[in-house]
Order: C-alpha cells, then sequence, then structure tokens
C-alpha cells in the first residue's frame, strides 16, 4: 500500500523512503570525513570567503595528505590565509561590527577595522590591541593622507579596490594624527572608535562597546550589586520614579563598576562639528558633569584615574591579571587591564569561531575546542591569525 507523506504532496512508498534514509545515513560519515580536497576547499572558503584556484587547492590538499590529522589541516588554513580576500573581505567583516552602535558591516572602511587588519597580517601580538600606539594607513597611490578629521583615506582606499594585504603600512597615532603618545590606547582612540562611542553622552558608551566587542559580554550579564556605589557619578538618579530599590537593584549593579572604570576616558570627547577626536589633558570634559541636580551628592569626576572594582565580587571570573594593579589614569592603562584578562582572549576566540565555523561555541566539543585554542592563543603570542587557521582546521569537514 502507497502512503501520503505529510507536508510534500508527494507520495513515496516505505521502500522508498527507507531508501532514501539510508542514503541520508550514508551521506553523514562522507560529510564528516571528507577527504583532503574537500577539506582544503571548505577550509578556503570559510578564511577566505571564495573558492580557491586548482593549483591552490592542491597545494592545500597536499599539505593534509602529508601531514596527517590536525597538523596537516592548520598548514592548509596558513596557506588559505594568504589570500587577500581574507584580509579585505573576511577580516573587515570581522571587525566593522565592532565599529558602530548597530554593530553592522555595512559601513565604509575606517582605521579602527584597518588597524585590525593590519595587526592579523602582521602578528601583532593582540593583547596590545586596547593600549598600544598603533595605527595602519594604505601605501596605495591615489589616496587622500590620512586625517584625524575625517574617513576620507580609508573610504577611498575601499572604493578604488585597493589590496589591504599588500598596501596596509604599521605606523602610530601620535604619528599620524598628532594625538599624544600617553593618551593613545591603540582601537579605543582610533577616529572609527571615537567617533561612534566617545560623541555626546557621557562616554559610558566607550565601555559598553568594549565589553559587547572585546569581552563577549553587555551589561546586564555584567552587573553586580554588591559593588560600592561611591563613584557613580551625579547624572545617575537615586531614586528613579521615586522609588530607591530601582537604583539599589538595577542602577548600581552596572554603574558601580562601570562608572569608576569610564573614568580614564575623562579628557576624551569627540568634537562632531571638527569631525575629530579631542583630548584635553588635565582638564575633564563636562560631559562627566552634566546632570548634577540628579543626584547632587553623587560622585563629581576630579580627573582621569580609574579602578576595577570587578577585581572582587562576581565579576572576578571575567580573570583579571595579577601582574597588573587594578587601578591606574588614563585609557591606556586601562586598555592594559582589559586586554590583560582571561575573558578578552576568550572572546577573540569565541568571535573567530563564530565567523569561520559559521556556528556559535555552545556544544561541549566546541566549547572544549574554543578553550584549547585560547590556551594557544594565550601562550602563543596572541596571534590572532593562528586562531582563525586553528579554528579553520577544527571544523573542516562540518
Amino acid at each position: 500500500m502507497k502512503v501520503m507523506t505529510t507536508g510534500t504532496g508527494l507520495r513515496r512508498t516505505p521502500r522508498t523512503a527507507r531508501a532514501a534514509a539510508a542514503l541520508l545515513l550514508l551521506a553523514l560519515p562522507l560529510a564528516a570525513h571528507a577527504g583532503p580536497n574537500e577539506q582544503a576547499k571548505r577550509i578556503y572558503e570559510r578564511i577566505a570567503g571564495v573558492p580557491p584556484t586548482p593549483a591552490v587547492l592542491q597545494q592545500m590538499a597536499t599539505a593534509i595528505t602529508n601531514q596527517p590529522g590536525q597538523p596537516g589541516l592548520v598548514a592548509a588554513a596558513a596557506i588559505a590565509t594568504s589570500a587577500p580576500s581574507f584580509y579585505n573581505v573576511t577580516l573587515k567583516n570581522f571587525a566593522m561590527p565592532w565599529t558602530n552602535r548597530n554593530a553592522t558591516v555595512f559601513a565604509p572602511l575606517n582605521d579602527y577595522v584597518a588597524t585590525v587588519i593590519g595587526m592579523v597580517r602582521d602578528n601583532v601580538a593582540f593583547n596590545t590591541a586596547l593600549s598600544a600606539d598603533i595605527l595602519y594607513t594604505s601605501n596605495a597611490p591615489g589616496l587622500p593622507a590620512p586625517s584625524p578629521a575625517n574617513n576620507n583615506h580609508y573610504a577611498t582606499a575601499e572604493t578604488n579596490g585597493v589590496d589591504l594585504m599588500a598596501t596596509l603600512v604599521q605606523g602610530t597615532q601620535s604619528g599620524v594624527y598628532g594625538t599624544p603618545t600617553a593618551a593613545t590606547a591603540g582601537l579605543i582612540t582610533t577616529r572609527g572608535a571615537a567617533s561612534a562611542f566617545f560623541i555626546n553622552g557621557t562616554n559610558r558608551a566607550m565601555f559598553r562597546f568594549t565589553m559587547i566587542n572585546q569581552f563577549c559580554n553587555d551589561m546586564p550579564t555584567l552587573m553586580d550589586i554588591t559593588r560600592p556605589a561611591d563613584r557613580i557619578r551625579q547624572d545617575v538618579a537615586r531614586s528613579p520614579g521615586g522609588d530607591s530599590r530601582i537604583f539599589l537593584n538595577n542602577c548600581v549593579g552596572c554603574h558601580s563598576g562601570m562608572d569608576p572604570m569610564a573614568q580614564a576616558f575623562a579628557y576624551y570627547n569627540f568634537d562632531a562639528t571638527a569631525g575629530q577626536m579631542v583630548y584635553t589633558p588635565g582638564q575633564v570634559q563636562p560631559k562627566y558633569l552634566i546632570n548634577a541636580t540628579n543626584f547632587p551628592f553623587g560622585f563629581v569626576t576630579p580627573d582621569d584615574s580609574w579602578s576595577n572594582r570587578w577585581r572582587s565580587g562576581a565579576n572576578t571570573v571575567l580573570g583579571w591579571s595579577g601582574s597588573l594593579p587594578g587601578s591606574g589614569n588614563g585609557a591606556k592603562s586601562l586598555g592594559q587591564e582589559w586586554e590583560s584578562s582571561a575573558t578578552f582572549a576568550q572572546c577573540q576566540v569565541s568571535k573567530v569561531f563564530q565567523a569561520v565555523c559559521f556556528r556559535a561555541p555552545v556544544s561541549s566539543a566546541d566549547l572544549a575546542t574554543v578553550a584549547s585554542i585560547t590556551s594557544s592563543f594565550t601562550s602563543g603570542g596572541y596571534n590572532l591569525k593562528q586562531v582563525f587557521q586553528l579554528s579553520a582546521a577544527a571544523c573542516p569537514g562540518q
């Protein structure tokens, strides 16, 4: 007797249904145990975003064949990371969401993204990404000079289809933009970041979006109402809507940790009219003193000194470095505090794994893989390019 399958309108006999199921079961081990050519092709496409040429495919397949297991897969992935499209497309799309509040990839190339790309290409230790005096520009002909007041240099490079792998040149923010070296803090003080997160507001945006982008946590997951509230600014009402319980059980959870650290940005602003970041050493930006009547007895910011109150309490799990004091002055030392944490390293690896394997690491096997790659990342000089290679090698047939 024939049966009707549901939802398809197709008639299928029990024999044909069993045959289809058998074919599916046969296909599963083939996918899990793909041959060298299939593995090489998948690795290249995941890293470079385009199919490999026959010559490159053969080179990668040979590497996989000659070095059985993980070493061969990693060697093949290393070949893929030499593709120009890895830099112009994959890395651009990887870093672009970190530079805007909408977390979109649909934005012009900027100095933040170019600096991430250059650091990956040159194997610059990524645990300097939030503190170094570093900036990448392009030496391609026909580009406007890089300027702290506009993004024309980078936008034109993208419009002209410049090969970023071949033309990016490492420099410094102090040398190119004239930012005082002590005021540079890696990606934090690029024009791309400043224009998105230092503009208007109270500079808390720079703190929050750094947590999202570099710690893989938003404020609701970092709340800790047990931290002291003595450094919370005057603009935060202590009885919002006339109910102090809202402050004690909600507001304080974020602000008690955020405000003492965001004080590191007290001398920074982004001037939308001039189109550039402003740094006023020794002079607190007025935005830190706004809405003082919300709670006149709140903290009044006197300078750019900061303190990490999350070194105690629930957020000790973020893995703060024991070699750092947990306090200091300015964005550079705060950046060092952040980039030296265990969570910073794990976040970078998790983001790369998701970008390359097309899934978040949620299974026990994936989490074990991320832990292993994170260990290699931190012990191997924070080489983010190698993280791409190891991640691609971990899921070549999936």
